[in-house]
């Protein structure tokens, strides 16, 4: 493999843990909670969907749409998740809000334990990288925040290119920013979404989701990429 495109949410990062989430957003509305309070709003508001967390059971009628373009344009990923967050009862002003804003900084998200050491692998091995992300937000910045940005050659967001995983185009729109074919580019990713680049014509390697700040197999990425 010349190329490595990841994925981005349970590849190289993951959402920070759930109870810390709801407790940092409600500081920043000016609320304190005890960690039994905040563990109980934590389940429910990751059983109505939390970004970065599992799909919800059901999608309120009033947000299908906004749920469905999601991943397309910023306004709806913001419209999608503070309205799924204000269908919990929580009695904090703002903390709809508040949730979501921890999704566009980096505090919000933890690196996995191996994704440093394995971009810095890459780029040692003169391997280029690419991220591409289904996603409503920019996560640059998170790079930059953890130092790592230097070692991604490209960032392919769906927002920005208009076409969200499994879509082909999306893996081929990286493989050319890359400058390789897409025969000789594998991508790393944790969901049946990400193996949808077969269907472009590359490789692909799935790993499941680790914990917050684990090691997540990357390793397993550079030695296939190794030439």
């Amino acid at each position: 493999m010349e190329a490595v495109l990841f994925d981005f949410h349970g590849t190289l990062a993951q959402v920070e843990d759930p109870v810390a989430w709801v407790a940092a957003a409600a500081v920043a509305c000016g609320a304190t909670l005890d960690r039994g309070k905040a563990t109980v709003l934590a389940d429910r508001l990751v059983t109505a969907g939390r970004a970065g967390g599992p799909l919800p059971h059901r999608v309120p009628v009033h947000l299908a749409e906004v749920w469905a373009d999601r991943d397309l344009y910023p306004h709806a990923h913001r419209a999608a998740y503070v309205g799924l967050a204000e269908t919990v009862n929580t009695d904090i002003e703002g903390l709809a809000d508040a949730l979501y804003d921890r999704l566009l900084g980096a505090d919000g998200w933890l690196p996995y334990a191996d994704t440093a050491e394995s971009l810095k692998a890459l780029r040692a091995a003169g391997v280029p990288v690419a991220v591409v992300s289904n996603v409503g937000f920019d996560i640059r910045p998170h790079f930059e925040a953890w130092g790592l940005a230097e070692l991604v050659d490209a960032f392919v967001l769906s927002y920005e290119v208009g076409r969200c995983k499994p879509d082909p185009a999306i893996f081929l729109r990286a493989c050319g920013a890359l400058g390789v074919d897409p025969e000789r580019a594998l991508m790393v990713g944790d969901t049946p979404a990400d193996a949808g680049a077969v269907r472009a014509g590359l490789a692909a390697l799935v790993l499941p989701a680790g914990d917050p700040g684990t090691i997540n197999g990357l390793a397993a990425a550079v030695a296939l990429s190794r030439r």
